[in-house]
Parts: C-alpha cells; sequence; structure tokens
C-alpha cells in the first residue's frame, strides 16, 4: 500500500493558496487596498477554518489591508464556493505575517555589526 507524504489538509491548503492569492491580487486591483500578498495558508484538521497569512509591501499599511481583507473574507468564501470542488469551504481568517519585517530588521542589525566587527579589525591593523 503506497504512502501518502501529503495529508488532506496540506492538498487543501495549497489549493486555497493558489485561490485566495488570485482573489486577494484581484481584490487588492479592484478596492486599491495596500498591496499585500498571500504568504501561507494554514488549514484545522478538520477544515473548518482556513488561517491565511498575508505580507504587505508597506509594513505602515498592513493593519488596514488586514482588516479589509477579513472583512472580504465572506465575499472570497462565497467566490470560492464556486471554484474548488469541495462539500463545504473553510472559513478564512486574514493574519499579517510579520516574519519579512522580523527577517529585515535582523539582517539590518547583523549589517550594522558587521561595520562595527570591520571598523574594529580596521582599527587594530592600523595600530600595528
Amino acid at each position: 500500500m503506497p504512502s501518502h507524504d501529503f495529508k488532506r489538509t496540506d492538498r487543501v491548503a495549497a489549493e486555497l493558496r493558489r485561490e485566495v492569492s488570485t482573489l486577494v491580487h484581484a481584490a487588492v486591483r479592484d478596492h486599491a487596498l495596500p498591496s499585500v500578498s498571500v504568504s501561507d495558508v494554514e488549514v484545522t484538521r478538520d477544515l473548518d477554518s482556513a488561517t491565511i497569512w498575508v505580507t504587505a509591501l508597506l509594513p505602515q499599511q498592513s493593519s488596514a489591508a488586514v482588516k479589509a481583507l477579513n472583512v472580504m473574507a465572506r465575499e472570497f468564501r462565497v467566490q470560492l464556493s464556486r471554484i474548488m470542488r469541495m462539500r463545504r469551504v473553510p472559513e478564512l481568517r486574514f493574519r499579517y505575517d510579520d516574519s519579512v519585517d522580523r527577517g529585515e530588521r535582523i539582517d539590518t542589525l547583523l549589517r550594522d555589526s558587521g561595520d562595527i566587527v570591520a571598523d574594529t579589525t580596521s582599527d587594530d591593523s592600523a595600530a600595528d
């Protein structure tokens, strides 16, 4: 008997990510929302709800974008019910994914500390 590497929740999450990405892109364009993109989708085991993680081009506008997407979630769910071949489409919850912002902050800190390390090594070589 072949082993199934992917669970049903993983397959549903992947399909939701594709379809919701398209819907979010259209909503951003049509409703003049701040630019966001879908970074990940997590679906509960019972397929009752899905958390959709989005990233924003401008992090300052992320809360407004997430709020607007949560308002539109019901409309997205209706559209998904027409597109996807599922008996029941999960309830959608949009959340902001701040991992990109944290990564940029860490990168900046490392670059800044790298400048400090480079400055101290150049001072040591100048003293010799």
